[in-house]
């Protein structure tokens, strides 16, 4: 019989944020993997194969050794495959490319450094609370003895 703690920490670690997210992250890019597999094949090959003179590049391997009538199939290297597959990753990397080049975009704007605040023009005066330069001594207004920022 498991012990509950032990089932307490897998359910703790399994429900965690970014145990989730590369579960969805997964699932999301095996769907994706799936659509641009199907994009080369039956969109992108077939035009350039009719374009070579109506190859169809899965038919394309170079077979190794000669054909039994036995039950032994002969090796062959599937290189029109290889070219399939190829163009499924050249396709997956440029989307990856994409979408990380857009996302570190917005990082850039939301990182911003803000602007740089100016230094006050004008200080409060503790007397008559009326605006006065921040470096006068006196109130222009009440003529109070000010603290400058000299002294403190």
């Amino acid at each position: 019989m498991m012990n509950v703690k032990f089932v307490n920490e897998f359910k703790e670690f399994a429900m965690r944020g970014n145990v989730v997210d590369l579960a969805v992250g997964v699932i999301i890019g095996g769907a994706f993997g799936k659509i641009v597999t199907s994009l080369v094949n039956d969109m992108i090959m077939p035009p350039i194969g009719y374009l070579l003179g109506e190859v169809d590049f899965r038919d394309l391997q170079i077979t190794l050794g000669k054909e039994t009538a036995g039950d032994a199939a002969p090796a062959v290297i599937r290189y029109g495959e290889f070219i399939n597959t190829i163009l499924d990753f050249m396709i997956v990397a440029f989307c990856i490319f994409l979408l990380v080049k857009g996302i570190n975009a917005l990082r850039r704007k939301k990182e911003a450094p803000p602007a740089a605040k100016a230094e006050p023009t004008e200080k409060e005066c503790p007397y008559c609370m009326s605006q006065v330069p921040v470096k006068a001594t006196r109130c222009k207004h009440c003529t109070s003895q000010l603290e400058t920022a000299a002294n403190g």
